[in-house]
């Protein structure tokens, strides 16, 4: 990426990673289109088990997304700048984090899974599928762990169709499972918990075999993978806030979960299939972040900042038009996508309301969101860090229990959940202008590791 015309290697980086993370999404997503379909009567009530686990799953992944994040830029500029020394050590200390933090994860999160609904209020008919799903999806969390790890290095090296294909094969065979345990065997939801943590495995041997042949990069030896101070100390620096930030942004919506489940099963449904719809319209905003990152690493590395900035803006352009062809696409066919979860009518209706009001927050984010993966490739953590938090602590937060407070009536005694949306509106909107304004500062472009700059 430090060679050719930005927008030329910008979009043979980007396309295969758009088209991972509509797969990525499509594995995400047969859980609950499986389960909302095979399982009758009580589907709805497995969407609302679904939805009730992620805020709590999410929250515990924070110190793979922090390793992943902080390893990706140190490969990156590294590879940039051809100290392949470095380069290796960085991927054999991230593989050790990653072990230790998945055996940390699954002994500390698999116990606490029963508080940790009662504490988000789960109602009672959701209950106890989402602590069946959550306990299984924890004790496998290892697989999860070295799979985002090992695509972030890979994409880090500049590496984006290895691991499309990982995941399209992953994706595959995470639908078949599900279809083969919950429809098959009626597994239920354990049955979609399993197919998802099997398929995560089978992915991380993939992406580790990769890495492990590509000897004319970096050969991984046993000592790199012993754990080094100066490059840990690096990692959480680079990956430790940006893990604080995606932490303290799922410790709030883990907040924000015991509003929605206070609204009954209905609600909570809906807002689950609406997830499903919202992360589809959020992809271009995820792509162009880590291509922003990568390709911003790899030139910071290689002492280019001019082509730094022509790039931004190249990033920027790009987002902007893929955000935008997905919103109309969302409102065009909505209603028929969020027909492969439910049936119900209501539901439905209530989801694509949601999905209006939430219209310009993508818009907003194709901003915000590419000038954070800038400011990140560069280095720079703590600001993207303060932005989050101030995001998601004082403004989403706050927002959201004052607007649901401000619409209780006697139809909706809890609140009315249009307000919850509202909130993430606000807060998308005003954390795009403080992003812009901090991006403009500059002070993102004092940060390398590398020192080529």
């Amino acid at each position: 990426m430090t060679v050719g015309r930005p927008y030329s290697c910008l979009l043979r980086f980007a396309v295969p990673l758009l088209i991972g993370n509509f797969a990525q999404l499509l594995y995400t997503t047969a859980d609950a289109a499986v389960v909302g379909n095979y399982m009758g009567e009580l589907g709805d009530t497995a969407l609302a088990a679904i939805g009730a686990s992620m805020p709590p799953y999410n929250f515990f992944l924070v110190l793979f997304m922090g390793i992943g994040s902080g390893v990706m830029v140190m490969v990156s500029q590294y590879f940039g700048a051809k100290d392949y020394d470095n380069l290796g050590m960085s991927i054999g200390n991230s593989i050790t984090m990653i072990a230790l933090a998945s055996i940390f994860i699954t002994a500390v999160a698999t116990p606490i899974v029963g508080p940790l609904l009662r504490l988000v209020k789960t109602p009672l008919e959701a209950a106890a599928m989402a602590r069946t799903y959550l306990t299984i999806l924890f004790l496998g969390s290892i697989g999860n762990g070295f799979y985002n790890c090992l695509s972030a290095i890979l994409r880090g090296l500049g590496e984006s169709v290895y691991p499309l294909l990982v995941l399209i094969m992953a994706v595959a065979l995470n639908i078949g499972l599900d279809i083969l345990f919950v429809a098959g065997f009626g597994m239920g939801v354990p049955g979609a918990a399993v197919a998802t943590i099997i398929s995560q495995f089978i992915a991380a041997i993939a992406c580790m075999i990769k890495i492990v042949t590509m000897r004319d990069v970096v050969t991984i030896r046993a000592f790199m993978l012993r754990p080094m101070r100066r490059i840990v100390r690096q990692v959480v620096k680079l990956g430790g806030p940006n893990a604080l930030s995606m932490g303290v942004m799922f410790a709030s919506t883990v907040l924000l979960q015991a509003l929605v489940n206070s609204m009954g099963e209905m609600v909570l449904t809906a807002i689950t299939i609406t997830q499903r719809l919202d992360a589809f319209a959020i992809i271009p905003n995820m792509t162009f972040q880590m291509v922003a990152s990568t390709y911003t690493g790899q030139n910071v590395g290689a002492g280019d900042m001019e082509r730094v900035r022509k790039g931004s803006k190249t990033v920027f352009l790009m987002c902007f038009v893929f955000t935008l062809v997905m919103v109309v696409s969302m409102l065009l066919f909505g209603r028929h996508m969020l027909g492969l979860f439910t049936r119900t009518e209501a539901i439905i209706n209530m989801s694509m309301t949601f999905v209006l009001i939430l219209v310009p927050a993508y818009l907003a984010m194709t901003v915000s969101g590419t000038w954070l993966g800038v400011m990140r490739g560069a280095g720079d953590s703590i600001g993207p860090m303060w932005i989050a938090l101030f995001n998601n602590v004082i403004m989403r937060v706050p927002l959201s229990y004052l607007l649901v407070h401000l619409t209780k009536s006697e139809s909706h005694p809890n609140g009315h959940p249009n307000a919850l949306f509202t909130s993430l509106l606000l807060a998308m909107v005003i954390g795009c202008f403080i992003t812009t304004g901090y991006y403009r500062a500059g002070k993102w472009r004092n940060k390398a590791i590398t020192g080529g700059q």
